[in-house]
């Protein structure tokens, strides 16, 4: 077996890092979108949407830097060109969505689509005894389904 510069499988961090630049494309997708809503956003849950989406675009802004530093840390590049993110993504580009239901909709859509790749990427990463992506991935799947939990609400589901 070969392994990189921090001890692990090399074949198996290329898979890891190829799955990674995908949910990367998700994120930065997904990102676009949520700052959309946020300029676009009108009606009576203006102020709490508009704060709402702020809040949800900083944090995926830091989750797409960690998971790119996270495919640097593996050995690999992560993906730079909305072209590449536009072909990887499975998170649909959205535009001109004004109506804050149909926008808390598409974001639940979304975290669905991402939290199941996380899933994937937490058994591929435990797989290859990666305990970093392990780690990150755990984190984020634990915070996000509680952050579906809540958005489901506002849409009284």
């Amino acid at each position: 077996m070969s392994t990189n510069f921090i001890g692990l499988d090399k074949a198996k961090t290329e898979k890891l890092a190829s799955a990674l630049n995908e949910l990367l494309a998700n994120y930065q997708i997904f990102y676009m979108n949520v700052r959309g809503y946020h300029w676009n956003i009108k009606g009576d849950s203006f102020f709490e949407l508009h704060a709402k989406f702020e809040e949800l675009y900083n944090d995926l802004l830091e989750k797409i830097d960690e998971v790119a530093e996270r495919i640097l840390t593996l050995g690999h590049r992560p993906a730079h060109a909305y072209s590449t993110y536009i072909e990887l993504s499975s998170v649909p580009e959205r535009k001109d969505v004004s109506d804050g239901k149909e926008a808390v909709g598409h974001i639940t859509d979304s975290f669905a689509k991402l939290i199941g790749k996380q899933r994937e990427l937490l058994a591929m990463a435990g797989d290859a005894d990666d305990e970093g992506t392990v780690a990150l991935m755990s984190d984020y799947i634990s915070q996000q389904e509680k952050t579906v939990w809540m958005y489901r609400s506002y849409l009284g589901k």
